[in-house]
């Protein structure tokens, strides 16, 4: 088995995809001006396999051979594996400045939930293929992705009702033949497919009957002919009106993904026409993605923290009672989402000889984290007050008249620089930016989605309650 560097990575990528952005074809997303910023974030995971320090939480090593591998690629099947991925999250998205590298988790999250579904299946031919491709990957080391969400169309009618405007807004299967399977459809909000080398494909939702054409599972290199990926545009670089940070930006894009009639080797399948077990890859998907979220959101949370202690110290007001609460108010936030994450790792549960996270804790705490997330970002701008959104900018500063005059007035705390508070204001603003909210609140399922979850989860729970105050009101049932 075997770990491949950094630049191997880098290097792999110049395959021929198709990829668009700002509506041009790139040539190589490794070299692009744009899209190297998110490789560069992408192959810290394979950087962290190499230095010595990240190394042990990196790599693990399969316990018969003795070869090294990814841990993202390692089957779980305790506590001890779940927090040591959880630990490895953590540790990668701190690098990361905040962001997840995901060069391998959330494909890593597909990969489980996959074979926690042939395995509940019982299906000796998609148990094969799953666990010959997780070896695949594990010898490859190959950067992976999850496409997921599919277009949906009129989200209110089911993938085949006839009402659909068009048959294709979920990927479906077209046509079969002994060599494998032709999809066609199209995907959306899909993380980081533009640079993985390997793309997983699974269902957005439980499927009927009558939709098992759309109940399909594969994987394919992001370089297959009828592949066609397009990027949205972000900002790679600091704006020339913020004040220079000797630090590269850290991000990622989102592709749209359109699948013209693809083929699919049947040693690639992992679903086709099993629509009834459709939910089981879905909703295992969702638990250990929501895992995989809400790790990568301890780092970010920390973030929020640093920022509301550093601007209330810089206004002089931490002193402040009201300032005290908020600040208590995010502290809260943070500690409870680590907390709740930590115990789904410890409170894990075995499906399909996998371990998972505890699905209710998962829930709560994605929940806890997307449902409180406005709550702690109002404190933060509370905190930091009006000079948010009106402050001058860095290309201001730079004239000298008003240099002088915004180190005199722009000051907050004696011995806080006007410099250094505009320097946090900037970093708040990029911080609590839009598209952080609506990942937050849609990334890895809506609120909503987590409350049916529980509540679905929690269905043991109530029962036992309810018959334990039964028995002690003396009723027998």
């Amino acid at each position: 088995m075997g770990l491949i560097t950094a630049e191997k990575y880098k290097e792999s990528l110049a395959d021929g995809r198709v990829i668009y952005y700002k509506g041009e074809k790139v040539e190589n997303v490794a070299t692009h001006p744009d899209l190297s910023v998110c490789v560069d974030v992408m192959a810290l995971d394979y950087q962290m396999a190499e230095a010595p320090e990240t190394r042990d939480l990196a790599v693990a090593k399969d316990p018969e051979t003795g070869d090294e591998m990814s841990r993202y690629y390692y089957k779980p099947q305790n506590a001890e594996d779940l927090l040591k991925a959880y630990e490895l999250i953590v540790k990668a998205t701190e690098l990361g400045d905040g962001i997840i590298p995901l060069a391998k988790d959330i494909g890593a999250d597909a990969l489980n939930a996959i074979n926690i579904t042939a395995n509940i299946m019982g299906n000796k031919d998609f148990v094969e293929r799953i666990n010959n491709y997780r070896k695949f990957l594990q010898e490859k080391d190959l950067a992976t992705c999850a496409a997921v969400t599919c277009v949906k169309g009129d989200r209110v009618l089911r993938p085949s009702d006839p009402r659909q405007a068009n048959p294709d807004f979920y990927v479906r299967v077209v046509d079969r033949n002994k060599e494998g399977i032709i999809v066609r459809g199209a995907k959306i909000h899909i993380t980081g497919a533009a640079y993985a080398n390997e793309m997983f494909v699974i269902p957005c939702r439980a499927m009927s009957e009558a939709d098992k054409d759309y109940a399909v599972s594969f994987a394919i290199p992001i370089n297959t002919k009828g592949v066609t990926q397009v990027c949205r545009p972000f900002q790679s670089q600091y704006s020339s009106l913020e004040f220079p940070v000797d630090r590269p930006v850290r991000t990622h894009t989102d592709s749209f993904v359109i699948f013209d009639d693809v083929f699919v080797p049947w040693e690639r399948v992992f679903l086709c026409g099993e629509w009834n077990h459709a939910a089981t890859m879905v909703y295992n998907f969702a638990v250990m993605h929501r895992r995989t979220g809400c790790a990568y959101r301890i780092p970010l949370t920390e973030q929020i923290v640093g920022a509301a202690v550093a601007i209330a110290e810089y206004n002089g007001v931490a002193g402040v009672s009201h300032v005290k609460d908020k600040l208590t108010n995010i502290i809260i936030y943070l500690e409870t989402l680590k907390s709740l994450a930590k115990t789904a790792c410890y409170d894990f549960v075995i499906r399909g000889d996998i371990a998972v996270p505890d699905p209710i804790a998962t829930n709560m705490a994605k929940y806890h984290f997307a449902h409180k997330y406005h709550d702690v970002i109002r404190d933060l701008q509370d905190i930091a007050g009006g000079l948010l959104v009106t402050a001058p900018t860095y290309k201001d500063y730079q004239i000298p008249k008003i240099h002088d005059a915004m180190d005199k007035y722009l000051v907050g705390k004696k011995g806080i620089s006007a410099e250094n508070r505009l320097r946090i204001l900037d970093f708040i603003r990029r911080l609590a930016k839009t598209e952080r909210e609506t990942i937050v609140l849609h990334g890895e399922g809506s609120p909503m989605a987590e409350r049916m979850t529980i509540l679905m989860e929690a269905q043991p729970v109530l029962k036992n309650c309810q018959k334990l105050v039964e028995k002690l009101a003396g009723i027998e049932r």
